[in-house]
């Protein structure tokens, strides 16, 4: 049997044409060196490190918010817009960063991208705390925030290379936490911290757990590109084949049909993830809905605190326990969903004579479609009615349920359909999703200052309704037919 990456052929002198030409491959389908062949606590340890890098970034790029009034009562910042960006820039940084970094791993490898990024953005996250006037913070956060962007496009390209299809949805559900949860913890700690010191110490403090976590990640965060490893195994090869018999050209088996130089592999991986956007509907319309989903978060981040503060005047600390209630509903749904995704997916498989598609990802993407709606009116309009706040926290849990019911499936689906440019995929996915994050902020203010919580809630319930209900019907029915015109999918799995 063989999956997408993991090819089951030996290293073979090829004839004729190519009578000098070694392609190096995998030795057979249970090759040890095969990441997807690595033992399975060795495989939890590589996904459980590149999940801490991705919270690590992400807890920073909303624990500023709830210390955001004090940042602008010190730098003088009188515009509501204003003091959002010095939340949300860094958020923008998100949407450029994957771009380039994300095919950069497709070339040099996973682990050096996701290690050196993360240095480049600890400097700069310290330095945020050192900032003397507005300009400085925002050009610093968004220094972080390319910094911090790597794991986004890049954990879920790991995950591609170390799991089976079988075996990929509960480590997506795992790993899919750590971009919704980092956003939801940062203001929990970031309210206590500003609260109880300066504003600062938020920026320092994340930077010491990023700085751990680079630690952890020197002994667990292993290479597990194919490519790439492939590759070192063909310079072992050569220097270790003996010259006075004549030397042999080295292949692999992922660029024997492709003219090998830096430069095109270089040129060519960086222009993939705009060529995914421009012809792959698939990409175009997950990401459309997966970007709105982030832009429903990142809103309800910066105005979660205020709402609790001012309508229902919580302690700014106590106001930023709410956020919890996000977070709850993102957890208890993630833990369900990873025990049902792959039974799910291996049932649907076998009732399919063993072939398996990307499709069978698609189920959980029903509730979660219906279940966000309800919870964006529920916690809308029980902040405009003033109604007990455990209400507008039931309202939160199911929001978060239903984004992650709808983030898992859509990023599952994505690696599943496009396994080997999956980094390039998602870095496509992560610049709509950022762009989103970085402009709902921004207008979050004057909507809720003109509509109130309850129409503005309605109004962005009404468009996850027009959006994301019809996408999973579309998809089921559909997807094949418009995975098989594309030039970067994958073939279905025979189990």
């Amino acid at each position: 049997m063989s999956d997408e990456t993991g090819r089951t052929s030996q290293q073979t002198d090829v004839s004729e044409d190519y009578r000098d030409v070694v392609v190096v491959d995998w030795d057979g389908p249970d090759d040890p060196e095969n990441p997807r062949n690595w033992p399975y606590q060795k495989r939890w340890r590589v996904t459980m490190a590149v999940s801490l890098f991705t919270f690590a970034s992400t807890v920073t790029s909303s624990g500023i918010a709830p210390g955001s009034g004090k940042i602008a009562e010190e730098f003088g910042i009188t515009s509501q817009p204003m003091v959002a960006m010095t939340v949300s820039i860094f958020v923008l940084a998100y949407a450029i960063g994957p771009l380039f970094m994300a095919p950069l791993s497709e070339i040099y490898g996973r682990t050096a991208i996701i290690q050196l990024s993360n240095l480049f953005f600890i400097a700069w996250n310290v330095a945020c705390g050192f900032a003397e006037n507005k300009t400085q913070l925002i050009i610093f956060r968004f220094l972080a925030g390319l910094g911090g962007s790597p794991p986004l496009a890049v954990g879920m390209g790991v995950l591609g290379d170390v799991w089976r299809v079988e075996e990929r949805g509960r480590a997506s559900a795992t790993y899919s936490l750590a971009p919704l949860m980092g956003p939801v913890i940062g203001p929990v700690i970031g309210a206590w911290i500003s609260s109880h010191t300066t504003w600062r110490w938020v920026f320092w403090s994340t930077s010491i757990f990023a700085m751990a976590v680079q630690i952890m990640g020197f002994f667990f965060l292993q290479e597990s590109f194919a490519p790439v490893l492939l590759e070192q195994k063909m310079a072992r090869l050569r220097n270790g084949e003996d010259q006075e018999k004549g030397a042999r050209r080295y292949r692999t088996v992922f660029e024997a049909s492709e003219t090998r130089s830096w430069q095109h592999i270089f040129s060519k991986a960086l222009r993939r993830p705009f060529a995914l956007f421009i012809h792959e509907p698939i990409v175009q319309l997950l990401g459309l809905y997966m970007a709105f989903i982030y832009g429903i978060l990142y809103l309800y981040l910066t105005t979660i605190h205020s709402i609790f503060r001012d309508v229902y005047h919580h302690p700014s600390g106590v106001a930023g326990l709410h956020y919890f209630a996000l977070g709850f509903g993102l957890i208890f749904t993630s833990q369900f969903n990873s025990r049902t995704m792959d039974r799910v997916y291996i049932y649907l498989r076998d009732r399919n004579g063993g072939i398996g598609e990307p499709e069978f990802r698609i189920p959980s993407m029903f509730p979660g479609s219906v279940i966000l709606p309800i919870g964006l009116l529920i916690s809308g309009w029980a902040a405009e009615k003033q109604v007990h706040w455990v209400v507008v926290d039931v309202g939160m849990a199911l929001v978060g349920a239903g984004m992650i019911l709808s983030v898992q499936s859509i990023q599952t689906y994505l690696v599943d359909t496009f396994t080997l440019f999956a980094a390039s995929v998602l870095a496509t996915v992560t610049f709509m999703r950022s762009v989103f994050s970085f402009g709902f902020p921004l207008f979050a203010p004057a909507m809720y200052a003109k509509l109130g919580y309850g129409k503005g809630d309605t109004l962005l319930a009404v468009v996850a309704i027009i959006i994301g209900c019809p996408s999973p019907f579309l998809f089921w029915k559909y997807g094949k037919a418009i995975r098989t015109r594309s030039r970067h999918t994958m073939k279905p799995v025979v189990s």
